[in-house]
């Protein structure tokens, strides 16, 4: 890509990609995301966002004792009833996040990883192993059975 713009003043760019064999796209790209890289500045913060304290007094809030075993949603209606508006049921949820607060509540299932069972003989007729195979016989519909039964000792 740094060839092509060495090249660009005096041919164009155009005529570099092509000679170089660089996709016209790549470079716009490549130079768009340059420009935003340099020119990309902080979010500002939203003029009617809450500040510190008034985050502080909704989790105060949602930690009372009135409120602690209740939803968001539950506490913003209760709210509302009486008149009093703090913030949105999303904005608590977001103030709730912010203090880790906010978790998957259904118990999840962790399933232990077992061992596999491993069979051990010290001496002969102490463990038996078996198995049944299915056989295609001689004829269409006819199977022979071979039944196996190890002595995993003398194995």
């Amino acid at each position: 890509m740094s060839a092509v713009e060495q090249m660009a003043p005096t041919v164009g760019r155009a005529a570099a990609c092509r000679a170089l064999d660089v996709p016209r796209a790549s470079l716009y790209r490549q130079l768009q995301e340059a420009k935003e890289s340099v020119g990309r500045k902080a979010r500002p913060s939203p003029a009617r966002a809450l500040d510190v304290g008034e985050r502080k007094a909704v989790l105060e809030l949602l930690h009372s004792e009135r409120f602690v075993d209740r939803s968001p949603s539950e506490v913003y209606a209760t709210l509302l009833d009486e008149g009093i508006y703090l913030c949105s049921i999303r904005t608590m949820y977001r103030i709730l996040e912010e203090n880790g607060e906010v978790r998957e509540r259904r118990d999840q299932l962790r399933h232990p990883e077992y061992q596999k069972p491993e069979l051990l003989a010290t001496g002969p007729n102490q463990v038996w192993s078996w198995d049944i195979t299915k056989l295609l016989g001689p004829v269409k519909w006819t199977y022979f059975y071979l039944y196996v039964i190890l002595d995993i000792f003398s194995r």
